[in-house]
């Protein structure tokens, strides 16, 4: 089931989230999160962008959300997004129907763009955001150290094409 993120998940996202922040290189973060602050992360996405929750027989398997890509008025159209799955979620189809989700609710909002920003190497997710459309638009070079290792930062960019002219904006 797929279903919006409530509070009461934090402890289930912090141990999907922290498992990717102590074991891999898919989140710059370097230290654990808190359930309080990711209680605090969650508050501050949902008064505006969705979050989305991938529950089965009541275990979160995964999450992804949107949130503003950056501050600057011209970018309002812009969203980023992101998606975590639990270790043992990958790989079966979950994790694109989970994101599929979280897409359709993008497009029924006023936005334009989506971007994505995936830690290289990581072929699973390459190949998740450009089996929905993303092409990739950048690649920065050594941007993050993690593991005694530089690490390359790809974009991946969604459009929707006239989705916010189609919504009144720009008229």
């Amino acid at each position: 089931m797929i279903r919006s993120v409530m509070s009461e998940d934090a402890p289930a996202i912090c141990d999907i989230y922290n498992h990717h922040v102590e074991n891999t290189i898919v989140t710059f973060e370097e230290h654990p999160v808190s359930v309080a602050e990711m209680q605090e992360r969650i508050r501050k996405i949902v008064d505006r962008y969705p979050w989305l929750i991938l529950e089965q027989e009541g275990r979160v398997l995964g999450y992804a959300y949107a949130c503003r890509w950056k501050s600057r008025s011209a970018y309002r159209y812009s969203v980023e997004c992101t998606i975590y799955m639990a270790e043992d979620a990958t790989g079966g189809g979950l994790g694109k129907m989970l994101y599929t989700a979280l897409l359709a609710d993008l497009k029924s909002r006023p936005l334009h763009c989506v971007l994505a920003g995936i830690a290289l190497p990581n072929p699973a997710s390459v190949a998740l955001h450009e089996s929905l459309g993303f092409q990739k638009a950048a690649h920065l070079k050594d941007v993050g150290h993690k593991f005694n290792q530089w690490i390359d930062v790809g974009y991946w960019e969604l459009i929707f094409v006239d989705n916010a002219v189609a919504h009144g904006y720009f008229l």
